[in-house]
């Protein structure tokens, strides 16, 4: 922002507002995570969020009685997760999955997933032969940075085990191509496990037994309740539609401390939290942050969701598609059968496979949603509502070399689902990580572009 740009219409220098030692912008879970944690520490912040409700991609929204979810179908129960749903009084709204088996639906039938010792004997996903392969994996060289995550995964576990359920588990994450998701970003946790565990295999079985720990949750009134719940605990330190519209250095070098400007005044504050999404970032950190302009390179998979009302016999938490199925569905949530959900079935469409399909009309959209899901279910459903959710969930895809390039000053810290895991426990986690260095002291040392990653 240029010196012209701070002055009011009459030509006059616009002076700061409000000082705040912490500016956050963006309010969706990391910054509402951050703005808890840092008043819990007695540290003084600020968040403007542009949208008029908290939350960013969490969404719940219901329709005819029905709970929806436009963003994530659901969270672990971590103790972080646990411990900020108790501080803003929801936990007696928690509601926990009744079932955590995940299905593939691969050659023409639906096979459980093989998370467990018990699941991988009994599966039919697998022949004798490909499970033998698997088991093999051991014996194969660490994976690497350099690789993509098809690769790593055909290589250690095999090609039958990356179709039929490794692959479109994996994928169905970030609705990716796993061809097209480098190793270096997209498995940088489970990386970094394999490296203590002795074996990608051992690592999974970690990450899978932790996760039995933290069981699946939503909430009464859907994820959005908690991210509600931080905003009504937090307001006074809140600004809801309220976006902020550039950032300014007042020191040596582009540092801090800085000014936020909003339509409604310009802050200062000593340390700037971004947690926009990428495009956003971009615009606010140019000639602030080298490497900036990349930001807008990064990739995210857009996605339609078709919710769905039937009823059926089984128990768990949803299907993926295998990759030699001639279906557009990628997967689908049951969240009926999770959280008491009154038959809703969450279906995806679209990500890096099918993008154009997201812009389909609504009664397309749903044809395919009633008819791939009677296909698969053997059972009609009807349909509740149409979605789309076109910058949500990162891609992870080549494009993330871009954030090799990105320096932050002293003062900036870039926090966000696409520098690091974007689960709601990892967001709340890494929220709570740089609450406690603001609140240390260590306001003069430079961010990292990139947090270290932090498993679900």
């Amino acid at each position: 922002m240029t010196a012209t740009d701070a002055r009011t219409g009459d030509g006059s220098e616009r002076e700061p507002g409000d000082a705040h030692t912490v500016g956050i912008v963006g309010a969706g879970i990391t910054g509402l995570a951050l703005t808890h944690y840092l008043a819990e520490r007695g540290v003084d912040s600020v968040a403007f969020e542009a949208g008029d409700e908290p939350g960013g991609v969490i969404q719940s929204r219901t329709v005819d009685g029905h709970v929806l979810e436009v963003g994530p179908q659901r969270m672990r129960k971590t103790p972080g997760i646990g411990a900020i749903a108790e501080a803003v009084g929801v936990t007696d709204d928690i509601v926990e999955a009744r079932e955590e088996d995940l299905y593939v639906y691969a050659n023409g039938a639906l096979g459980q997933a093989p998370l467990s010792v018990e699941a991988f004997l009994e599966t039919d996903l697998l022949s004798w032969r490909g499970k033998a392969r698997m088991l093999a994996e051991p014996l194969t060289r660490q994976g690497m940075d350099v690789e993509t995550a098809e690769g790593l995964f055909v290589r250690k576990f095999g090609r039958e085990a990356y179709e039929r359920f490794i692959g479109p588990l994996y994928g169905g994450i970030y609705g990716s191509d796993p061809a097209r998701m480098p190793a270096a970003y997209a498995l940088e946790g489970l990386l970094d496990r394999e490296a203590e565990a002795g074996s990608l295999l051992a690592a999974f079985r970690q990450r899978v037994g932790s996760g039995h720990e933290s069981p699946p949750i939503s909430f009464r009134e859907g994820n959005q309740q908690l991210p509600e719940a931080i905003y009504e605990a937090h307001a006074d330190r809140i600004e809801l539609e309220t976006p902020v519209t550039d950032i300014r250095s007042l020191g040596p070098g582009g540092e801090g401390p800085y000014l936020l400007e909003t339509p409604d005044g310009i802050h200062r504050v000593e340390q700037v939290v971004v947690t926009t999404p990428a495009g956003v970032a971009s615009d606010l950190l140019a000639g602030l942050a080298d490497g900036a302009d990349g930001l807008a390179d990064l990739l995210y998979n857009p996605l339609a969701l078709v919710f769905l009302d039937a009823e059926h016999g089984r128990t768990g938490k949803g299907y993926q598609v295998g990759y030699d199925e001639d279906l557009h569905t990628l997967g689908v949530s049951w969240n009926a059968q999770m959280f008491g959900r009154d038959g809703v079935q969450t279906v995806f469409l679209g990500g890096m496979h099918e993008p154009e399909l997201v812009e389909a009309s609504d009664d397309r959209l749903a044809r395919i949603a009633r008819e791939e899901y009677k296909e698969v279910m053997g059972v009609d459903a009807s349909v509740i509502d149409v979605a789309r959710l076109d910058v949500g969930f990162p891609a992870w895809d080549q494009s993330w070399w871009q954030l090799e390039a990105v320096e932050l000053p002293p003062g900036i810290t870039l926090a966000t689902n696409y520098t690091a895991r974007m689960g709601i426990p990892s967001r709340v986690r890494e929220a709570k990580s740089i609450a406690e260095r603001l609140a240390d002291g260590a306001s003069g040392d430079a961010a990292e572009a990139v947090p270290a990653t932090a498993d679900d």
